[in-house]
């Protein structure tokens, strides 16, 4: 079921784009294992790139459909739960791979909820909403 605005999933992007390049340092990692480390921070600078290209109401550039955004919002986050097994840091404390995990289930749950309609036009400008006259 489809019930959060494309403009809430854009205010999360940026928050959690940030919240992963500062992942590191907040959960105490930082000087982990390098692919712990560079892993959300890679993942955060794709999503605030990604999050002013696209097509929704707090983008910037407006050209990167909703649906495409979606998707790669699907694997990157599924990568970015995988990761401490794919980069073998799994078996390390918990405050290194459980973030992982945790926000990447995260963000494919909330893309999964997210509506692909905008309230922005293929132009990149925003639909007047209609007046109405008593």
């Amino acid at each position: 079921m489809r019930i959060i605005p494309a403009f809430v999933h854009g205010i999360f992007d940026y928050l959690g784009g940030i919240i992963l390049l500062a992942a590191p340092n907040i959960f105490g990692f930082a000087d982990g294992p390098t692919a712990a480390v560079m892993v959300p921070r890679v993942i955060g600078v794709i999503v605030l790139l990604q999050s002013i290209c696209t097509r929704y109401e707090v983008g910037l550039f407006k050209v990167l459909p909703m649906r495409v955004h979606l998707m790669n919002d699907y694997i990157a986050s599924l990568f970015l739960a995988a990761s401490p097994w794919l980069f073998g840091f799994h078996n390390g404390p918990k405050n290194q791979w459980m973030p992982h995990l945790i926000v990447g289930i995260a963000v494919f749950v909330l893309s999964l909820m997210t509506r692909t309609d905008t309230n922005v036009t293929t132009t990149g400008s925003r639909v007047s909403e209609p007046s109405h006259r008593l």
